[in-house]
């Protein structure tokens, strides 16, 4: 909803500026939700080229390292736009304009759809429960798609780009755009999208955006589309880090889901040449949270794009550091070449190689990959950062007196300030009672300086808490309800 303005002029540059968004949104609407995950650890569904027709819907039982397709989607003259499975084993719902919601109990397979409801949104989102399903965030069954409930979203005012559910009961995440702030918005709601609350902000100035749940309570996945990036919580959207960023050059990411284990998630990518004489599926695989990927060569005709692609696990340490380099290039690549300080010299021509850093400072990190014919290059700018151990127990000295809350004393919720330094990328507040046992334990990072603490489930009294470090200021805070 748009605040009254003094200035009709600006009123009106905001209200052309919302129907805009709404017009990019929708023109993204079907590059959306292409894939989903299936009950069971390792299993995806996906949406790509075949090599009859542009899309068709593949499933996968091995992470997507292989894949069966399904249904190559345009025998009988609509298409599938967006997919989701839930629980059931060999369940899965799709849509397909004008806005109706089919169901396969048979994997999706040729001939096994049933047309199911009208009048529904491409925003499917499924996973927790057998039966549940979301078509947008208004509107929910638990019965296949039968009969649905609506939900109301209250709290929410701006246009919700994407929506996800947790893997606790009721509990979801909703994406906005914030048109006055240039910022992305993250509500989260415990009663299935009938009230929501704004948990964090994002400085993004960008509205293009996936968001998947994980397998844990908390987990929540962010992918810029734009920015190519990834984002990720665990602590249900308090706090979020920037995880990874992909080069393309010409491959188009299309999906993004978390897996059935911890720290499994998937990216799908997908390339079609100008005339579709080339068409190929990637599934990026990571068991990280992101941070670093193998890459499954799903589906090939014709000749591959050349796209380079890396990262690591340890971008951030104490001098001397041997960091090792994930590589997830695609391609019919003969040579790589590694510059790991970008000073025009190459280090190495392994594929996946180790470097010792012996010196403090931030390094830029580049690798080039050739095909006999073209190449395509990588620059990581400012990459790896090394620090000395001195720098370190001056930060941590620093950091420790920058701990408070407020209120103090509280009812059932506070707010935790901290400072942790970008050196210090992750840490934990831990909070004990008076008996000196551990009564939660928040993961924080360094992009954020608070974390909400709802202790209604604990009684009234005094409660200590620090940040995980031997010399962390201890503080004391008192619930009084």
């Amino acid at each position: 909803m748009l605040k009254r303005s003094g200035n009709p002029n600006l009123l009106r540059r905001k209200i052309i500026l919302l129907l805009l968004i709404g017009l990019f949104i929708n023109t993204l609407a079907f590059a959306d939700y292409h894939i989903t995950r299936g009950p069971d650890i390792g299993e995806i569904y996906f949406i790509g080229p075949t090599a009859t027709t542009e899309e068709g819907l593949y499933h996968s039982t091995d992470f997507g390292e292989t894949a069966t397709c399904m249904d190559s989607l345009l025998h009988t003259g609509w298409d599938l736009m967006s997919i989701c499975a839930d629980k059931t084993p060999g369940v899965i719902y799709g849509y397909s304009m004008p806005e109706n919601l089919y169901i396969s109990y048979d994997y999706g397979q040729y001939g096994s759809w049933i047309f199911r409801a009208p009048n529904c949104s491409y925003k499917l989102e499924s996973g927790r429960n057998e039966g549940e399903i979301f078509c947008s965030s208004y509107r929910s069954s638990e019965n296949y798609g039968f009969n649905f409930v609506q939900h109301y979203c209250l709290g929410v005012s701006e246009y919700i780009i994407d929506f996800a559910l947790d893997s606790e009961e009721l509990v979801g995440y909703a994406i906005t755009y914030d048109t006055t702030n240039d910022s992305i918005n993250i509500y989260k709601t415990y009663d299935n999208f009938d009230n929501c609350f704004i948990k964090h902000k994002l400085g993004l100035n960008d509205y293009s955006f996936e968001i998947s749940g994980g397998t844990i309570d908390g987990e929540l996945f962010i992918f810029a589309k734009s920015l190519k990036e990834i984002y990720y919580t665990e602590d249900g959207g308090n706090t979020f880090r920037y995880v990874n960023t992909f080069h393309n050059n010409g491959l188009d990411f299309t999906g993004l889901i978390g897996g059935r284990q911890e720290g499994d998630v998937y990216l799908l990518a997908t390339y079609i040449s100008g005339l579709s004489i080339d068409k190929h599926i990637y599934i990026f695989k990571s068991t990280d949270n992101g941070q670093t990927f193998e890459v499954y060569h799903t589906f090939s005709y014709g000749e591959e794009p050349l796209v380079a692609n890396f990262s690591s696990a340890q971008t951030d340490s104490i001098v001397p550091v041997t960091v090792q380099f994930c590589n997830y290039s695609v391609g019919d690549i003969q040579t790589y070449e590694w510059d790991f300080n970008n000073d025009g010299i190459i280090d190495s021509y392994e594929p996946e190689p180790e470097y010792t850093y012996q010196d403090t400072g931030y390094y830029s990190v580049k690798l080039t990959i050739n095909n006999g014919d073209e190449s395509d290059e990588f620059l990581r700018d400012n990459y790896i950062h090394i620090i000395n151990q001195s720098s370190v127990d001056e930060e941590v000295e620093h950091y420790k007196l920058l701990l408070n809350n407020s209120p103090n004393p509280f009812e059932n919720c506070t707010t935790i300030n901290y400072s942790l330094p970008a050196d210090i990328p992750k840490a934990n507040i831990k909070i004990y009672n008076l008996k000196g046992q551990l009564v939660e334990d928040i993961p924080i990072n360094s992009q954020s300086n608070s974390v909400e603490w709802n202790s209604k489930n604990l009684s009234s009294g005094i409660y200590f808490y620090k940040i995980n470090s031997d010399n962390s200021l201890v503080n004391k805070m008192i619930k009084i309800k």
